[in-house]
């Protein structure tokens, strides 16, 4: 283990706006970045929710409003609704 803090946000934007990173992609690095934290691999910097882990968030929320409509579109064919 490194004794480098990471940043969360900038291992994840890699110097690229926040629009420019795909929501897959934050969530891959998103689980790298904390499961190599968990592990105690890497140490990360404590930051505030807005500076930071508001990428995960809303690349969390994007996928669970993706999935509920695919969801409703699955239910609405099932039930023979167009």
């Amino acid at each position: 283990m490194s004794d480098r803090e990471l940043n969360f946000a900038s291992e994840i934007l890699k110097g690229r706006s926040w629009r420019d990173v795909p929501d897959d992609e934050v969530l891959a690095q998103a689980e790298r970045l904390l499961d190599g934290w968990m592990g105690n691999e890497h140490r990360m910097e404590r930051p505030k929710l807005y500076d930071h882990y508001a990428l995960l968030l809303l690349a969390l929320t994007r996928q669970v409003r993706a999935l509920e409509t695919r969801v409703a579109e699955l239910e609405a064919h099932r039930d023979g609704r167009p």
